[in-house]
């Protein structure tokens, strides 16, 4: 069903919303509105054109006005066109409007014309002069506007009005109660019969310079223009809507009000909605405008949104989805898209950005991690439902991470990433690097190791495999197999993976603690040796987190294998070593070390330390440091850390923010730019971290680029739109939710 009010779409997604809401510990699923976008660009001779405004007739077709003329879009499916009716029009178009008398008539750079698909009817009456706004009266007889004065059309001619008017019209109106609104560059006129007011003076309206009128369900004037939007009843400003109530910018330029009575404002930064409850939500980026300068507003019949702007047309559009037919648009596209040989889930590249028809297969530095994720997902999946397609995808998952470990030729160490050998373009290629190049990295960061040969020829020529391998995707090896050892594999399966893990900690046994790559040192990040950790002060910053990573690796270890060598480790990791002691550091860790993927890390970790841990004395130290870590955590609203918590605590915490997320994503993939620096009704905060400019507060799922979990959610500014990203960050959660019991 097509959107019926735009004001339930964010009722899970406003910020303060969520933190409002009652909390709930079961979620049955139901419809809700799910947003999308469609871009349409208009050219003459190849170059794009922008909008001045956008009109709908009654055959459903829409009509946009522009500075080359008019287009006419003749429904869902068809191209726009460029009609015969612009050879008498001959220039700029400006306004346009259809009324009750089913014509549309349009204001151009020389007077104003009926229109039709096949010609223009010129209005007598009206001298050469640009007519930039159109409006019906009560009655259904057309007034026209411009800079010379004001005229209204009955028929096919036209008769000038005796108002005095300003000749900076930019919007006019009739009221309810017969009055006409004017305005201006100069202000708010009001003409009624032979009354005149007018409201310029300071401390009244924001600003004198206006552009936009609109009357909302109560009765309230709204006036938008320089400043913001200020809502009058009759001539008294009663409220001020500014960059402190939503507006991205002051720098208003329409309005328009929906179906279901919410107002949009249109902006130099986006397009907001005030609803009537006084939520209010914004939509700006490519993701939901072709330009984020909005010049007019349109709702057709069904309640969807065309918004014109500088550089095209956006239509945004809502339709009633439940969780349960989300997640199966986002695995088809996973499965059509995502998946590339030999079972590797991970993101595309776009030839041309923005455009999904130019997609090609790319090769990511934490392929393997991403899909541990995916391995994780399918065997949640599984655990829920018993699906047998479930269980198979899982299954060749694992395979293709234990394939990382096979093509290397070397026991335990395992590939980032592999990719079929006549792949020319891959990240980080192999390349050599001069003595002078590694002296000054070396100075910038002490711990650099340059790698000039990343990728390598697999053994049997058929592969292309990446190595310098890091401890994000040990991180998330090890995660996925826990789970999938949980919840997927047979006796027979989990002697395989005992095995593979066991390859992975022996090698690590062998080398001090450390990923060893062909060239027999330390990859850069794969380090977990006390010797650094302990007594390498440029590894402080790794301290805490890696000590709980490697105690996490050897206690999964020695769960699954009972490999005494395991339990001899990890308790000489805590008792001689000082690991759990530098554990519980991780709250403590300077601010300036902090890395929002390392919050990531140690959500994988936790269930690996709690689930094997047979000391209650330090599974209780676990416990309380999970639980603490997760307060830390809740303002994130991340739903795979909820559910990660949840599953490891045997908890039902935060389910309204993670199905408010869940609601929330857009299905669009695209990784957007999303960039708050232009927006002034937020504030940007440098704290002393690595990702250093943030918003606050936290931003809806869908005014963010594309989610990957290893990104810091409050960055200012994020994405590229050569790049989509795959949707296992949004199905993994949501199927742990459905594991839990938490989504029904």
């Amino acid at each position: 069903m097509k959107l019926q009010s735009f004001a339930i779409l964010l009722s899970f997604a406003v910020c303060t919303a969520i933190n409002a809401q009652e909390e709930i510990t079961r979620y049955t699923d139901q419809p809700f509105l799910q947003e999308t976008h469609t871009a349409h660009t208009l050219s003459v001779e190849g170059s794009a054109i922008g909008v001045n405004q956008l009109a709908l007739t009654k055959d459903g077709h829409i009509w946009a006005a522009t500075m080359s003329g008019v287009f006419v879009k003749k429904n869902e499916h068809a191209a726009w066109e460029y009609p015969p009716v612009n050879e008498p029009i001959n220039g700029p178009t400006l306004s346009l409007i259809y009324g009750g008398d089913q014509q549309l008539v349009a204001g151009t750079w020389n007077g104003l014309y009926f229109i039709s698909e096949t010609g223009a009817q010129r209005l007598s009456g009206i001298p050469d002069t640009p007519i930039s706004v159109l409006s019906y009266d009560l009655e259904g007889i057309l007034h026209a506007f411009g800079p010379e004065g004001g005229w209204k059309c009955p028929g096919e001619s036209c008769q000038r009005l005796s108002y005095d008017l300003p000749q900076s019209i930019r919007s006019a109106k009739q009221g309810p109660d017969g009055a006409w609104w004017i305005a201006s560059d100069v202000g708010l006129y009001r003409f009624y019969a032979s009354e005149k007011q007018h409201l310029y003076k300071k401390g009244t309206l924001i600003s004198a310079y206006l552009n936009g009128l609109a009357w909302d369900s109560d009765g309230m004037l709204w006036v938008s223009g320089l400043g913001g939007v200020s809502k009058l009843r009759q001539m008294e400003v009663v409220d001020r809507i500014t960059t402190e109530q939503g507006l991205p910018t002051p720098y208003t330029t329409c309005l328009a009000q929906s179906p279901d009575g919410t107002i949009w404002v249109g902006t130099e930064r986006g397009v907001v909605r005030y609803y009537r409850d006084g939520t209010h939500s914004l939509r700006f980026s490519k993701r939901w405008l072709v330009d984020d300068h909005v010049t007019s507003i349109l709702f057709d019949e069904e309640g969807n949104a065309w918004i014109g702007t500088q550089k095209g047309i956006s239509c945004i559009k809502a339709n009633e989805m439940t969780l349960a037919e989300k997640e199966a648009f986002f695995y088809q596209t996973l499965m059509e898209r995502h998946i590339r040989e030999p079972w590797t889930a991970g993101q595309v590249r776009l030839l041309e950005a923005g455009n999904l028809d130019t997609w090609v297969p790319e090769d990511d530095d934490n392929d393997g991690e991403y899909t541990s994720m995916y391995l994780a997902m399918e065997s949640f999946r599984y655990a829920a439902t018993g699906s047998a397609d479930a269980r198979e995808k899982a299954v060749k998952a694992f395979r293709f991470l234990k394939q990382l470990e096979e093509v290397t030729g070397r026991d335990g160490f395992f590939a980032r990433s592999i990719v079929p050998p006549d792949w020319e373009q891959v990240h980080d290629p192999n390349r050599t690097y001069t003595p002078q190049e590694v002296a000054i990295r070396k100075v910038k960061e002490p711990r650099y190791k340059p790698v000039e040969t990343r990728w390598h020829l697999s053994a049997d020529g058929k592969w292309k495999w990446k190595g310098d391998t890091s401890s994000d995707e040990m991180c998330g090896h090890m995660f996925g197999y826990f789970i999938y050892y949980q919840l997927v594999a047979n006796e027979s399966e989990k002697v395989i993976i005992r095995n593979h893990v066991s390859k992975i900690l022996d090698h690590l046994l062998r080398h001090d603690f450390s990923l060893t790559d062909l060239d027999g040192k330390p990859t850069r990040w794969g380090v977990w040796s006390p010797d650094q950790l302990n007594r390498n002060p440029e590894w402080l910053p790794d301290r805490a987190l890696n000590s709980m990573e490697l105690l996490g690796y050897f206690q999964f270890g020695h769960m699954i294998t009972q490999n005494p060598a395991y339990k001899q480790t990890y308790l000489h990791l805590i008792e001689k070593e000082g690991y759990l002691k530098n554990m519980s550091q991780i709250s403590q860790q300077n601010p300036a070390w902090f890395i929002y993927f390392d919050v990531m890390l140690a959500s994988y970790i936790y269930p690996l330390l709690i689930w094997g841990e047979e000391d209650p004395e330090r599974k209780a130290f676990y416990e309380n440091h999970m639980d603490e870590w997760f307060v830390s955590r809740k303002g994130d609203q991340n739903p795979l850390i909820n559910f990660i918590y949840n599953f490891t605590r045997n908890k039902q915490e935060a389910l309204t923010e993670s199905v408010a997320f869940l609601k929330d994503t857009p299905l669009d993939l695209i990784d957007w730019v999303i960039d708050h620096r232009q927006r002034e009704d937020i504030r940007l905060t440098r704290n002393p971290v690595l990702e250093d400019l943030q918003v606050d507060p936290l931003q809806p799922p869908s005014l963010r680029a594309v989610v990957r979990w290893d990104k810091n959610p409050w960055d200012a500014v994020s994405g590229t739109p050569y790049r989509v990203r795959e949707p296992v960050f949004w199905l993994l959660p949501y199927w742990m939710g459905r594991y839990l019991g938490m989504i029904e």
